[in-house]
């Protein structure tokens, strides 16, 4: 099957987030970039938002999620949206990227980035 990159970059959501204290008292902008693989072939044929990854339902997805918790470490967070992505989406492979701007004085920003394939969570029931 061929793999296909649907994209979302620079999505600022607001969250609680952080180990330290004063991080637990408000919510935070990050930053999150995706690559969502998957085989486009069937949507471009259609021309129809049924067949294809909606970004926009993907957007609200991660936006809602990160509203709804509170997160200490950016790994949490990351797996917490990969495994929600996988769930709700027909995707094969994810690739997220999560900035914390301003969390370090001396840098533009820090984050983590996870590559995930659908076949890590088949043993969670994830499909």
């Amino acid at each position: 099957m061929p793999l296909d990159t649907v994209f979302i970059q620079a999505l600022q959501i607001e969250t609680i987030i952080g180990v330290h204290a004063h991080e637990q008292n408000a919510p935070r902008p990050l930053l999150i970039d995706l690559e969502m693989g998957t085989d486009i072939r069937e949507a471009a044929s259609s021309d129809r938002i049924r067949d294809a990854i909606d970004y926009s339902a993907v957007a609200d997805a991660i936006i809602r999620l990160a509203a709804e918790r509170r997160f200490q470490l950016l790994e949490t967070l990351a797996e917490t949206l990969a495994r929600m992505l996988f769930e709700r989406f027909p995707i094969a492979s994810l690739r997220m990227t999560i900035g914390k701007p301003g969390a370090v004085d001396a840098a533009r920003t820090v984050g983590v980035r996870i590559d995930r394939r659908r076949e890590d969570y088949a043993a969670c029931g994830v499909r």
